[in-house]
């Protein structure tokens, strides 16, 4: 007997809703059935399988550790029959909604969006950018690319690259620039919403903080743009300013001298397989392979 006989697909549905929900009544008016019908669904699943899937009190149901196994293995296969289904009969035509923090989207992302989009031309991508969280209960995006620790909330999260952060500023200013104590005498530029600030970077090096600075942005990339224009320097991640870097627009005058402040400084969040959009997977799996992080897909 094979396997999709021995475990049809509706008992199969009535235990993914109830694991997913933690409750059979949640899960019978999900389904629009009753709860005895749900618990029937699922006691005759485990009777079939010969395996005990929840353990039951008066009050709540929990997964087993077979349960929970089971759990995880039919979501990603009833998201992968979602996804072929969505492909084959181009129902799914809205775009894959992504809202992003503003920096990393400016500075980051958008210079790279072009191979996304020639390499998965029949994908459709809606980009937003604010300091806001996504809101995925509204259903109003698929992905949050967030700055900082999220949230605590039921989403997945992915942490992204460990961002290095170090004092940049343009070649022609570095000239003044040759040791930490120069920067004293220098105008900082310092972006208000960092997660670490000019105060923190001169603590880790031992040296004391300035009172005064020169010039404040509540957005990384202004801050950039400041610095790439010789008004100062900036404290700022590698990652974010890597275009300004490769270019020669900013260089690194300290870094030999001093000590980086290494962080993790975005995240990835996005809902746990219930109405997933069916691309999601394919912006993820490129997201992380373009941050060399290929083994977290």
């Amino acid at each position: 007997m094979t396997l999709s006989r021995k475990a049809p697909l509706n008992l199969l549905h009535a235990f993914e809703t109830a694991g997913r929900t933690g409750a059979f009544a949640l899960a019978a008016a999900e389904l629009e059935l009753s709860p005895s019908a749900i618990s029937h669904a699922i006691r005759k699943l485990e009777k079939l399988l010969e395996v005990k899937l929840f353990q039951r009190s008066t009050r709540e149901i929990t997964l087993t550790k077979e349960g929970a196994i089971l759990l995880e293995h039919i979501q990603r296969g009833f998201n992968e029959m979602q996804q072929g289904l969505s492909m084959v009969t181009a129902r799914e035509s809205r775009p894959l909604r992504l809202h992003t923090a503003p920096s990393f989207a400016h500075q980051w992302l958008l210079p790279r969006l072009g191979t996304f989009i020639r390499e998965n031309p029949n994908i459709d991508l809606r980009l937003s950018a604010s300091t806001d969280y996504a809101r995925f209960e509204q259903d109003e995006f698929d992905l949050d690319i967030v700055y900082g620790e999220p949230r605590p909330s039921p989403y997945e999260k992915i942490p992204l690259a460990v961002e290095e952060l170090t004092p940049l500023c343009s070649p022609l200013l570095s000239e003044k620039l040759k040791k930490p104590e120069d920067l004293y005498a220098l105008t900082l530029i310092q972006c208000d919403v960092q997660l670490y600030q000019w105060k923190g970077w001169f603590e880790a090096n031992g040296m004391k903080p300035p009172q005064h600075y020169g010039l404040r942005f509540d957005r990384s990339f202004m801050a950039i743009a400041a610095a790439v224009d010789g008004l100062g320097v900036v404290l700022e991640s590698k990652l974010i300013a890597e275009r300004e870097i490769s270019s020669g627009r900013l260089v690194c005058p300290l870094a030999n001298s001093t000590s980086e402040i290494h962080y993790i400084g975005h995240y990835l969040v996005f809902p746990r397989h219930q109405h997933m959009h069916f691309a999601l997977d394919t912006f993820k799996t490129w997201l992380l392979s373009e941050l060399n992080l290929a083994q977290l897909r």
